[in-house]
């Protein structure tokens, strides 16, 4: 049976972006993209390309290129395709938004030198897959480290957005593949830093890492860094599930159908985005408290909050939510109280979603001063999470690849 890519889109992928062409400030940045675009105010992406690495043409890598064709006809491309490969031993890959006609992918080094067959043809479909969604259309890096700040609950939109984008790009990967092994084999890879020749790998062993984290209170994962939890990408070992998930569905010959895949992958996803911003729960509700807070005492780290950080906060939080007789002494008093409520009532994944939030809004809100990273600290050590996590958060590259 053959499929089209946009039949094995995820659902909730083509939702949030559908939604997301249509938010005022997404169509601002991307008018302000086209307008440099069109007066030449922005660098030739080829001209950086030759610059910065290497033109693979099919003499110097015919297979990649055999690939490569192959992945393209699968998912039906109608574009040329340019490979270049970049010197680095961190395996990475990227796809950039068209100039001139042509499709441009680049690939690490590392990547090329270890990845072979089927887990290539992954990646490479991956990459593909991010153009034929058109998931360049959502500038994500140009909105959330602009110099106009965004509203908080579109910066949060987006990051959820981005990981159900993965999973559409995923299965693109996966479709060019069809071979469920070599495809969690390259996404451990990815994930782990380690080659094929240096450990064995076990898928079912791999799998249980979501298992694991199902469980209340659970980790997430096992030895997994709490830095990748959060990350725009979802955590590999749920990537690998929603991948499962995928082979067992009519899309790739299984008997699932779409509608089951589409709510077992959200369920499976629901780790990475535990709802609290609209919960009822008590749990949601000490969540809430915290991130009206810790928002506030971040803002006011320097001393004041000025005129534009209020109207960051409000549009989180609600018009009129910042008073100007709010007790923001008494707010810093009560902050511990505050985060030793939510330690004991959420799950470790939530206290992971606040602390990631705070870090996003400190982000919007353009604070990066001592002070305000000692707020961050703060709550961070009261929840037990790693300060690398907020490192990871405040420094994370925004960018689709």
């Amino acid at each position: 049976m053959h499929l089209s890519a946009e039949t094995v889109r995820c659902d909730l992928d083509l939702a949030l972006y559908s939604r997301l062409l249509e938010d005022l400030t997404v169509k601002r940045v991307n008018e302000q993209l086209a307008r440099l675009d069109k007066e030449g105010g922005q660098p030739s992406l080829r001209r950086r390309l030759l610059s910065t690495s290497v033109r693979l043409s099919p003499a110097m890598a015919p297979d990649l290129h055999t690939m490569a064709q192959e992945c393209a006809e699968r998912l039906e491309l109608g574009i040329e395709l340019e490979l270049y490969v970049y010197s680095s031993p961190v395996y990475n890959a990227m796809c950039f938004k068209p100039e001139a006609d042509r499709l441009y992918v680049m690939f690490a080094s590392s990547l090329l030198e270890t990845f072979t067959g089927n887990e290539l043809k992954f990646v490479i479909g991956h990459e593909l897959g991010h153009h034929v969604y058109r998931h360049h259309d959502v500038p994500i890096g140009f909105i959330l480290q602009g110099q106009q700040r965004p509203d908080p609950r579109l910066a949060l939109d987006l990051f959820t957005w981005s990981r159900y984008a993965e999973i559409s790009a995923d299965r693109a990967g996966a479709h060019c593949a069809g071979d469920l092994t070599a495809v969690s084999r390259a996404l451990f890879m990815l994930a782990s830093g380690l080659s094929g020749s240096t450990i064995r790998f076990d898928l079912e062993d791999f799998l249980s890492q979501v298992d694991a984290m199902q469980v209340e209170d659970a980790l997430p994962g096992q030895n997994a860094p709490k830095e990748d939890w959060f990350s725009t990408h979802p955590f590999s070992p749920l990537r690998v599930k929603a991948l499962q998930l995928f082979h067992q569905s009519t899309l790739a010959g299984g008997t699932m159908s779409k509608a089951d895949l589409e709510i077992e992958v959200q369920s499976v996803m629901s780790l990475m985005e535990p709802n609290y911003l609209d919960g009822r729960t008590e749990t949601a509700e000490s969540m809430r408290r915290l991130l009206f807070a810790g928002s506030l005492l971040v803002a006011n780290a320097d001393g004041k909050i000025s005129t534009e950080e209020i109207a960051v906060f409000e549009k989180f939080f609600g018009k009129g939510a910042f008073k100007d007789d709010l007790d923001l002494v008494a707010l810093a008093a009560d902050l511990d109280s505050r985060v030793q409520q939510v330690r004991t009532l959420a799950s470790s994944p939530q206290a992971l979603q606040i602390m990631r939030d705070l870090c996003l809004v400190a982000r919007v809100e353009g604070h990066s001063s001592d002070a305000g990273r000692a707020v961050l600290d703060r709550i961070a050590d009261g929840l037990e999470i790693t300060r690398g996590f907020i490192c990871h958060n405040m420094d994370a590259k925004l960018e689709m690849d």
